[in-house]
């Protein structure tokens, strides 16, 4: 990478090299990249190497409450290094990007729709985790309890291409809490993951495709319910595209937002198309179809979180569903990459 770095300090360095922006705008993005990572690199080498010199001081003195407090550091820092590694792996054109994530809950009611809310927290705690700024765009709340569909969108470093390793159907299998009888029950819903696509990018869209219309804002009742008709739902004619943003309480700000979601549908939609050109599509719509789930997460009769992809497993599903996903994403990505040099 220092080489790669040096090539690129001297490609910049060259007379006419800004005379042709959009290059120019490409070559610092690449730099950009490439600093960061060599100097995550770098912080990571000087942690491991304080934590090897406290250590071995330790050791010598018997301190035994320092050797506890290092564990945690050591700990800590074999995370660091698994998600540097990870993202080693995320070469695609958006990986890099920020993500808007959809929950929609299957059939089966208030339990899938319960099943819909739990994933929705356990992805804004791995945004936490992973220092993605989350903000939830869209819901619409299901009549008993839970959720029927959620947006969200991570901003952050690498947040589509961690995030789109959840892309498929989740299932549960649990003792309902709305069942008075307290029997298993089995519940799915679907994570679909696009990335949030930069202005810079140019995806066409026609006043004359586009039916925008308002409405109020559902909330919890009182002060918390808007007044006036500030939600915005916009449907894209040509291709049935809905999109609707209800999160803030003015209507230009959800009009913006609800755009800004049309268009990395948009974009997504076309890429679709293009992997459709060279017959990988149909792998893809193999794997988020309903009936092959993606993960299993079972907590009873047994407690195990299971990946059908990469037979990654934990049984520590209260952390797993607290946001500790790093084995699982890590799990795949790997896997991913590898396939990648095999074929």
């Amino acid at each position: 990478m220092k080489a790669r770095l040096a090539e690129l300090d001297e490609n910049m360095g060259r007379p006419g090299f800004w005379d042709d922006p959009r290059k120019a705008q490409s070559v610092g993005q690449e730099r950009t990249q490439i600093s960061d990572k060599l100097g995550a690199w770098n912080n990571l080498a000087s942690e491991g190497e304080e934590i090897a010199l406290l250590l071995d001081m330790a050791l010598e003195e018997r301190d035994e409450s320092q050797e506890r407090d290092l564990a945690g550091k050591i700990r800590a820092l074999t995370e660091a290094l698994d998600l540097y590694e990870v993202k080693r792996t995320l070469s695609g054109p958006h990986d890099q990007g920020n993500a808007i994530v959809d929950i929609h809950a299957g059939a089966g009611g208030t339990e899938s729709q319960d099943w819909a809310q739990i994933l929705l927290r356990m992805y804004l705690r791995y945004a936490d985790r992973n220092g993605f700024k989350a903000e939830i765009v869209d819901q619409l709340d299901g009549e008993e309890a839970g959720l029927k569909s959620v947006t969200l969108t991570l901003a952050g470093p690498y947040a589509f291409g961690l995030m789109r390793s959840e892309v498929g159907i989740h299932r549960l299998v649990r003792i309902s809490p709305f069942d008075s009888q307290s029997r298993r029950h089995t519940s799915f819903a679907s994570v679909y993951v696009t990335p949030d696509v930069a202005d810079d990018i140019v995806i066409e869209i026609n006043d004359k495709d586009l039916r925008i219309d308002t409405y109020r804002a559902s909330g919890a009742g009182g002060q918390h319910v808007n007044k006036t008709s500030s939600a915005v739902r916009i449907t894209h004619l040509p291709t049935g595209i809905v999109v609707q943003c209800q999160d803030d309480r003015s209507q230009h700000r959800n009009k913006e937002v609800a755009m800004k979601v049309l268009r990395a549908r948009l974009y997504a939609l076309e890429e679709e198309k293009k992997a459709a050109e060279v017959n990988k599509l149909h792998d893809s719509k193999k794997e988020i179809a309903w009936g092959s789930q993606i993960r299993s997460y079972v907590l009873q009769p047994y407690r195990l979180i299971k990946d059908n992809r990469t037979a990654y497993e934990s049984g520590n599903v209260d952390a797993v569903l607290d946001g500790d996903l790093g084995g699982f994403v890590k799990a795949y990505l790997m896997k991913q990459a590898d396939e990648g040099l095999e074929s």
